[in-house]
């Protein structure tokens, strides 16, 4: 096969949750165990980083990448969902896997996916295994699915463990509580290996150290350790600034971040507590080395998507926030950037409980409902449906393509363009 027929065999033949949803998803560690056994056990034979979490798991994955790539370091980093490509899930200092590299490891398994019927994210992680294996990566970054415990990426065994946060999301898998939802997330935590927690909650936070406490793993908390101070608040141009403090020492006085998204801020603290840990561990990671990644996530690892500006005339901006927390400071943000109108390209799955997300969006805003190319997105006559029970109103476009021009067209110079309600929506429009 060549490169095109094995993507076309890997989207056709394996379930795919992205796509297909609940039914896709497996609640169980067999298939990768066996995948891995049968391939030697690439995933115990280079260092790892595992980090889960409902929000800010792939920005803290990007940023801790870009860091440790600053360093000299050959980074793996594994993530999903894919926006464009699917060789975007899996990279080496920035560099997506080869086409060359997926058409050898589908022919030289296909006996093995055959017998096993792996879903497509178990496969695609077999194959992130294999691939930092046999280019000797000196460590990898790998990024949770869905959940931890039961997740595919759940059998390496990492030098370190990060949580960003927790919040309700993917309930119909995870638990419809947030000490449900933690105690999955709480899986990743092996014994005697360091934990980073991004978010302290009141909730959580004393379920995560019971855990910890109970496996001998040394638990941080980003939040008690590092404080930040914004001192440039125009945050869409290029980066933002911050002033950092550890206790009471200021450790950055000016830090650069290159991703806008003013709730990188919680990430920020997650990836510094997770550098402090590393540096404990002998990672030779020196501040300048911390200022150039964070400085340059983007174009160091090829990150993009989250809170991006794909216009200036008028501001366009896209992110995929889906769920309750992730929604709130979207909107939050929006507000706080000078615009007259506000032209807002939405689509969602249909999956989701959607009626929470929809009650914060704003009203004074004219929507452009739409659906992403996927089996699981909701159709967008019952998605402007279900957004007139909030007043939120606007016309109805098959396509997403359809609906960001018409929102361009639309807008006026000084308007504001967002795109979002879904990682697929904003695939489409980047």
């Amino acid at each position: 096969m060549n490169y095109q027929q094995t993507i076309d065999f890997l989207f056709s033949q394996l379930p795919i949750y992205q796509r297909q949803g609940k039914i896709a998803y497996r609640a169980d560690l067999g298939n990768i165990v066996a995948l891995c056994k049968a391939m030697g056990n690439p995933q115990n034979k280079f260092k790892s980083i595992h980090i889960a979490g409902t929000n800010g798991k792939g920005s803290t994955s990007h940023m801790l990448a870009s860091v440790l790539q600053s360093t000299g370091l050959k980074v793996g980093l594994y993530t999903s969902p894919h926006l464009k490509d699917f060789r975007e899930r899996i990279r080496i200092n920035g560099k997506m896997i080869t086409k060359k590299s997926i058409v050898a490891f589908v022919e030289d398994h296909k006996a093995l996916i055959e017998k096993l019927d792996p879903s497509f994210f178990e496969m695609t992680v077999a194959l992130a295994f294999h691939y930092f294996n046999i280019m000797k990566v000196d460590v990898a970054i790998i990024e949770v699915g869905l959940g931890g415990r039961l997740d595919s990426t759940n059998v390496i065994k990492p030098l370190l463990s990060v949580i960003t946060n927790i919040s309700k999301d993917h309930m119909n898998l995870l638990g419809n509580t947030i000490t449900k939802i933690a105690t999955e997330k709480a899986g990743i935590i092996k014994p005697k290996t360091p934990v980073v927690i991004g978010e302290k909650s009141a909730t959580t936070a004393p379920l995560f150290s019971q855990i910890a406490e109970k496996v001998d793993a040394p638990i941080r908390f980003a939040q008690e350790e590092f404080k930040l101070k914004i001192i440039d608040t125009n945050t869409i141009l290029s980066y933002q600034r911050f002033e950092v403090s550890q206790g009471d020492q200021l450790v950055h006085p000016d830090l650069r971040i290159d991703l806008l998204g003013e709730y990188q801020s919680q990430n920020l603290t997650t990836v510094l507590c997770a550098v402090n840990v590393l540096r404990k561990r002998k990672f030779k990671i020196e501040d300048k080395h911390i200022i150039k990644g964070l400085s340059k996530t983007k174009s160091l690892t090829g990150f993009q998507g989250r809170f991006q500006v794909l216009d200036f005339k008028p501001l366009t901006i896209c992110d995929p926030g889906h769920n309750v927390a992730g929604v709130k400071k979207i909107v939050k943000q929006i507000k706080s950037i000078p615009h007259k109108e506000l032209h807002f390209v939405l689509g969602m799955v249909s999956d989701k409980s959607i009626t929470d997300i929809l009650k914060l969006l704003p009203h004074r805003a004219t929507y452009y409902f739409t659906k992403a190319n996927i089996p699981r997105a909701m159709h967008e006559q019952e998605l402007q449906l279900k957004a007139k029970k909030f007043r939120l109103k606007g016309k109805c476009y098959p396509t997403v393509s359809q609906a960001c021009k018409a929102a361009n067209r639309a807008a006026k110079v000084k308007d504001l363009v967002f795109i979002g309600g879904s990682t697929f929506v904003v695939a489409e429009a980047v």
